[in-house]
């Protein structure tokens, strides 16, 4: 290759940080690769996939003219001598990945490049050093690296490039990262230090305070000269403190730009590979799908290979699958791939009554088929013509085997429904990859996760919408009467997207350190919610027609009851006509109107607030919406969502539509229904066991409380824990300074009210309206529990601060919830974004407490013989199990167990988690 510019180009790639990106990818894929000998090489293949795709794609564009891999060599370098415990804290090598090491060496070589390592130098000094020499010579240097330690030798000619995000650096983005140019990186790693790598730096100074500093003061060495001008005492006294521990931080970060290399840069001259090495040295590591690659590219005066010629007889672009021998191909290719998109369609969004209509699936981006076998099924006269497709009997047959081949990773959008369409088919989809579930686990609060909306941020592709193949409103039509050709462009599409943004997110898992949270929390639950939802819940019918009969008696006495008190016939479900009632005739205070409509604001906050001052009239009004919604969302709506096939209620859970990792549900949502009021709590006795059966509720106690406690480090909420103190009397009695035996009830609803209403950042308005007293006396209440407590201001601050600072906060398991809201300039809406930032944490840390407990109750189950225990509700911090009367016995010691230490081994948590077990016929009893 030579540069079209005449002027030559070395490409830099750092072979050290490709093998561990490549290593976290494959490890977390689902899929170990080991050859048929045992030896490991899920390493080895991501590394030279990873390296192949490099090639092509600057074959096709940037053209290099010379290109080296460095390598680390031994953990111990000069920079040991210099601070002994610099990288002490990195745990060794995976005992898996040592044996590849060789081998990747041997990848390259085969693939024709220079690799280069020298003993005593971190491939970052090598880099440095090939890098500044390139330069000398007028060349143009892109280093591949990821690497954030490499941007401060980053100048005009060096750009830094990240193939996983295909994003370049230069020498002016630094400081989007930094906060300075690549001059004063060096100054900004020496104050704010790396707890990854054992650098010490200045306790207390982080990368953004780093640069401030630097900025203000002009150098590191400057800064610490002048560190007594500093005002801010705590920072003034860590700088002077530790100024020595600065300037060593300073030669550990600083890169080597003068090693006595060995290799010339001249003979890293970039020639296409040889095909015939690399496709030995394929063949030796079992790769066969890299092995057609090498053909497809390279290997064109080579005999050609059956499954290249097989992919060369595929559509350019999308397929519909009428044949078993196109199908088998489309089989052959995923076994060869290792991996496949996979998507379905259906006659509707509920899995526990939709039939399938078709698949499609993707092995490359760009290529994808869709395999139909229900169109025309429900009323086939729409279509002009009877639809030439296969039978779903033999489709499912032939697909079967590799859906649940655990070699051939299944990779699709909220998979959790396709799972669900394909168990009914007698299909056990697995291993699977989600990337709605890797979206979330990086992006939480940033934007949501749905396919369409991912493809637009990630790919810049609109895609083909349904209502543009079914049509919209009225005169929408059913997937299964699609003409082919529309529901092939339409569904081949889905998988394809679905596996281009797999290529996006995958690997960003491991560079963002979330590969955990999706892997222990999201990918794992997937299953165990489709099996749940399949399960469902039966319903008594006439319980729930009892109950609506009861609320309209209910909402008929009120409605006559508040007109009445009105003074006037009107609508009291209408909020305009009630507005006018209150503000209006009744000339009550406080009253605010809609800037859009004009009408006078009825909400529950208004009509709390005009309650609370002893107005009659709102409160019956609350009481009326009460009886109204119970009415029309439970009783009424759930007699129709029952199955007509199980004689149960299948709701469907959202894994991906809160910031904190909690579950959502609908079709019914069970997670609303009201349980503080008598009249709520009824609409649990409609759900019931099948006969012979009972119903097992299990309820994590207080959970929120005792994670703040752990995550604030209050001594005295500890230890009332741990002894099974009634927390809200030990409370009242802390900040009250009453005696716990004999306290007044109402002391302690008082205590019980502030400890819930801290979680989420409750203000003194907001404690005031809630137990009916005087905002100051209240607003003293809060203030006397911060001081009894401190603690629990001092997480409060340091997790706004965190959040404020990095633009997201983090449960106890590394989830990351972002709160976009810390940066608004409005200060209504940034306060809105601290209390969100406060309880995140904690509310995100009980979602993934009952999330790991999910996981590993099916198992539990089964290992125990209880296979007849379903767990069939999640709500909230409950979980809902049906199993034979007599099972509970067994069953709850089991669950307890496993609900109790969910944590472990993960999470060392220093309070105990407690879970009240209770039984009955229906939900109400057990509950």
């Amino acid at each position: 290759m030579s540069a079209e510019n005449g002027t030559n180009h070395l490409y830099l790639i750092d072979g050290s940080g490709y093998i561990f990106r490549a290593y976290h990818a494959m490890a977390y894929s689902g899929k170990p690769m080991t050859r048929a000998d045992g030896t490991p090489v899920g390493a080895v293949f991501g590394f030279s996939n990873m390296l192949m795709k490099l090639l092509q794609d600057l074959d096709d564009n940037d053209k290099p003219t010379h290109l080296a891999v460095i390598f680390d060599t031994a953990r111990k370098t000069f920079r040991s001598d210099i601070y002994p415990a610099y990288k002490a804290n990195r745990p060794p090598a995976p005992e898996d990945l040592i044996p590849q090491f060789p081998l990747i060496r041997e990848a390259v070589k085969a693939f024709g490049l220079p690799s280069i390592e020298m003993q005593g130098f971190e491939a970052d000094d090598l880099i440095a050093t090939y890098a500044c020499r390139a330069r000398e010579k007028g060349w143009q240097v892109t280093i591949v690296s990821s690497d954030k330690d490499l941007m401060q030798i980053l100048e005009d000619g060096i750009d830094l490039f990240d193939t996983m995000k295909n994003k370049r650096t230069y020498s002016d983005g630094v400081i989007e990262k930094f906060g300075v140019g690549p001059e004063h990186v060096v100054d900004v790693q020496s104050l704010a230090g790396d707890s990854v790598d054992n650098v010490p730096g200045v306790p207390g100074i982080g990368i953004k305070t780093a640069a401030q500093l630097i900025n203000e003061y002009g150098d590191l060495d400057t800064l610490l000269e002048r560190a007594h001008e500093i005002k801010q005492n705590k920072r003034r006294e860590s700088l002077i403190e530790f100024a020595e521990q600065a300037r060593i931080s300073r030669q550990l970060v600083t890169l080597d730009r003068n090693v006595a290399v060995e290799h010339p840069i001249d003979d890293f001259a970039l020639t296409p590979p040889e095909p015939e090495p690399l496709i030995a040295f394929f063949e030796s590591q079992q790769f066969r799908s890299l092995k057609v690659k090498v053909l497809q590219k390279w290997g064109q005066d080579l005999p050609k290979d059956p499954l290249s010629e097989a992919v060369e007889t595929l559509a350019k672009e999308y397929s519909c699958v009428t044949d078993m021998a196109e199908l088998k191909v489309w089989i052959d290719l995923a076994y060869h791939s290792g991996e496949i998109a996979v998507d379905t369609e259906t006659t509707g969004l509920d899995p526990s009554a939709a039939d399938l209509v078709g698949i499609s699936l993707s092995v490359t981006p760009g290529k994808a088929c869709y395999i139909p076998v229900g169109h025309g099924a429900n009323g086939g006269d729409l279509l002009s013509e009877k639809p030439n497709q296969l039978a779903k009997a033999d489709v499912i047959a032939a697909l079967k085997p590799m859906l649940e081949d655990k070699s051939v990773l299944k990779i699709g959008q909220n998979l959790k429904y396709d799972m669900s369409i394909f168990a009914r088919e007698g299909i056990n989809l697995a291993p699977i990859d989600d990337t709605m579930l890797m979206s979330y686990a990086l992006d939480a609060g940033l934007h949501g996760h749905g396919m369409d909306e991912l493809s637009g941020i990630h790919l810049d592709i609109t895609p083909i919408s349904f209502k543009e193949v079914a049509g919209t409103g009225k005169n929408q039509i059913n997937f299964s009467e699609v003409a082919l050709d529309k529901a092939t462009n339409y569904a081949a599409e889905d998988a394809d997207i679905t596996l281009r943004l797999f290529k996006v997110l995958k690997p960003r898992l491991a560079t963002e350190r979330v590969t955990t949270v999706y892997e222990t929390l999201e990918r794992p639950l997937a299953p165990v919610l489709s099996a749940m939802e399949r399960e469902g819940i039966k319903v008594d019918v006439p319980t729930l027609q009892r109950l609506s009969n009861e609320f309209a008696v209910g909402i008929e006495r009120l409605d006559k009851e508040i007109q009445t008190m009105a003074g006037r016939p009107f609508n009291v479900a209408s909020p305009k006509q009630l507005g006018e009632i209150l503000f209006e005739d009744m000339g009550l205070e406080g009253g605010k109107k809609s800037a859009k409509t004009g009408a006078w604001t009825t909400n529950v906050d208004v009509l709390e607030k005009l309650a609370a001052d002893g107005h009659e009239l709102p409160a019956k009004v609350m009481e009326f919406r009460q009886f109204s919604k119970l009415k029309s969302t439970y009783t009424d709506a759930l007699v129709t969502q029952v199955n007509t096939k199980t004689g149960r209620v299948h709701t469907s859970y959202h894994m991906a539509a809160t910031t904190t990792g909690r579950l959502s549900s609908n079709d019914p949502n069970l997670q609303n229904i009201p349980i503080r009021t008598e009249e709520g709590r009824k609409i649990r006795r409609a759900f019931v066991a099948e006969t012979g059966n009972i119903l097992l509720a299990a309820d994590y106690s207080q959970i929120e409380l005792r994670i703040l406690a752990h995550i604030a480090d209050i001594a005295a909420l500890k230890k009332a824990f741990a002894a099974g103190t009634d927390i809200h009397a030990m409370t009242a009695s802390e900040v009250f300074g009453v005696p716990i035996e004999g306290m007044d009830p109402m002391i302690r609803r008082q205590a019980k009210a502030i400890n819930f209403g801290i979680i989420y950042g409750i203000s003194a308005f907001g404690l005031a309206r809630q137990l009916g007293i005087e905002r100051k006396k209240a607003a003293h209440y809060i203030e006397a529990y911060f001081e009894r407590f401190p603690g629990i201001r001092a997480y409060m601050d340091k997790t706004v601060e965190f959040g404020k600072e990095h633009g997201y906060v983090e449960t106890l398991f590394g989830r990351k919830c972002h709160v976009t809201a810390l940066s608004e300039k409005n200060p209504m809406k940034r306060g809105f974004g601290e209390r969100a930032a406060i309880n995140a944490p904690i509310q995100g840390t009980a979602a993934d407490i009952i999330r790991r407990a999910m996981v590993r109750i099916p198992g539990a189950l089964k290992d125990a013989g209880l296979t007849d225990v379903r767990m069939l509700l999640q709500v909230h911090d409950e979980l809902v199990f049906e199993l034979p009367e007599g099972r509970d016995a067994d069953a709850i010691p089991l669950i307890k167990t496993v609900m109790e230490n969910a944590c472990a081994p993960a999470l060392n948590l220093s309070v105990p988690l407690v879970v009240d077990c209770g039984t009955g016929h229906n939900w109400q009893e057990a509950h």
